[in-house]
């Protein structure tokens, strides 16, 4: 089946054949890594990741008229409200929290419809965004040095020696793959991260006589299993928590959609236009949410392998939602997932959270020299103190503002009320 659209570039056919399929595994390939990372690290399902990933894209090509080629799988950003969260509300709370997370989006994307893209970044400046990122990705930086040294909780769950060994095995291969690969190996540096920290786990275990690796994770899992999906429950303090997280991607979103149209050389910020594309990210995360999936977000990593492959049709992503839905089912997968070394995932995180934080270096350097202004300064240590520091604000009943969402919060009401020299 072929036909053409205005949006697919010159000389491509958009239809859905064998290459197409091939072309679209390999996609799928190169998004595993981060998109189950994210579950794991947060206590969610790996499976229900994979269908609400392929679920959340299928609704994006729908929204879109299947005129972009992205994929959308687990967004980083959430992953220390995500962990807070199931703490302090449990995981039914969570998930419906993350639904309406996706609502806003949905909300914004007709805002945009109203009041034009431009509202959006007045609103949201870097010199709110970028402190925001930062907290994000520091805010776990505890977490990933606890799982690095083989610490869950108050249990030592091996030596630390060699707990740190695996870590650092995973996180030089991580790194060196990001640097020096070429090619496809160059965009799935996780994948190679965990293979390289997994078979050190082996290893160490045939010299110590341990084992490091829980093989009983893979041997019961069945080959067909349902995912276990989750039942929200919507919890309004939950609510209140994650809609300021929801923020950051919002404004990324608008990034990554440029970066795409600057790869395919089509203008996808007008076709099919931000306001769309916001709505399809947000209608994938909010599905997402209602089954105990992550939310969904816009992945660099596939747009770097179109970039690559030069494979611009967007019936390729068509067909790694649809491989993701089926290995949903497939049980071995889930297996295979939980039997990774805790210290392997620790290794890869302390990149991985680090990155985030540089992300949001980065939105601020976009200030120049007016970051040194003293408006631009007080916005963004506030933003810092309060996030890192575990400020709490109680607001009467049992609803609490805390951590992310209390200096997201925070953040753009300075922006809003506090004088600005140069516009006096």
């Amino acid at each position: 089946m072929t036909a053409q659209t205005e949006n697919t570039p010159e000389g491509v056919d958009y239809k859905f054949g064998i290459g197409q399929a091939l072309v679209g595994g390999q996609m799928l390939f190169v998004a595993f890594g981060a998109l189950v990372l994210v579950p794991i690290l947060t206590g969610l399902d790996p499976s229900v990741a994979l269908f609400t990933a392929g679920i959340g894209t299928l609704i994006f090509q729908i929204v879109t008229k299947g005129q972009v080629p992205v994929f959308l799988a687990s967004s980083f950003a959430f992953i220390a409200p995500i962990i807070f969260a199931v703490g302090e509300w449990g995981l039914p709370a969570t998930t419906g929290a993350l639904a309406c997370a996706g609502l806003l989006y949905v909300v914004l994307s007709f805002a945009i419809r109203i009041f034009g893209s431009g509202f959006l970044t007045r609103l949201l400046p870097p010199v709110v965004v970028g402190p925001v990122i930062m907290v994000i990705g520091l805010s776990l930086a505890p977490v990933a040095v606890n799982m690095a040294t083989g610490l869950a909780g108050d249990t030592q769950i091996m030596p630390k020696s060699y707990a740190l060994l695996l870590a650092a095995v995973a996180l030089g291969a991580t790194m060196l793959t990001a640097i020096l690969g070429r090619g496809i190996m160059r965009i799935v540096p996780i994948i190679v991260g965990v293979v390289a920290g997994y078979i050190a786990a082996v290893i160490l275990g045939l010299a110590t006589g341990e084992s490091y690796i829980n093989t009983g994770a893979m041997k019961d899992a069945a080959w067909f299993a349902v995912p276990n999906f989750v039942t929200p429950e919507f919890h309004w303090a939950a609510i209140l928590f994650m809609l300021p997280v929801a923020i950051a991607p919002a404004i990324e979103h608008f990034g990554d959609i440029l970066a795409i149209s600057n790869v395919t050389k089509r203008d996808y910020m007008k076709k099919p236009g931000i306001q769309n594309t916001m709505l399809g990210d947000g209608l994938a995360t909010a599905a997402a949410g209602l089954l105990g999936g992550p939310p969904n977000t816009t992945y660099s990593e596939v747009t770097g392998a179109v970039t690559l492959t030069r494979a611009f049709n967007p019936a390729i992503m068509t067909w790694a939602a649809i491989f993701a839905i089926v290995l949903a089912f497939v049980g071995k997968i889930g297996g295979a997932l939980a039997s990774i070394p805790m210290p392997v995932m620790g290794g890869i995180m302390i990149l991985l959270f680090g990155m985030i934080a540089v992300v949001g270096l980065s939105v601020l350097a976009k200030l120049g020299d007016a970051l040194s202004e003293a408006r631009n300064m007080v916005i963004v240590s506030t933003i810092l103190v309060i996030g890192l520091g575990g400020m709490t604000l109680q607001l009467g009943g049992d609803f609490t503002l805390a951590g992310i969402g209390l200096a997201g919060v925070a953040g753009l009401i300075l922006n809003m009320i506090l004088p600005n020299p140069d516009n006096v």
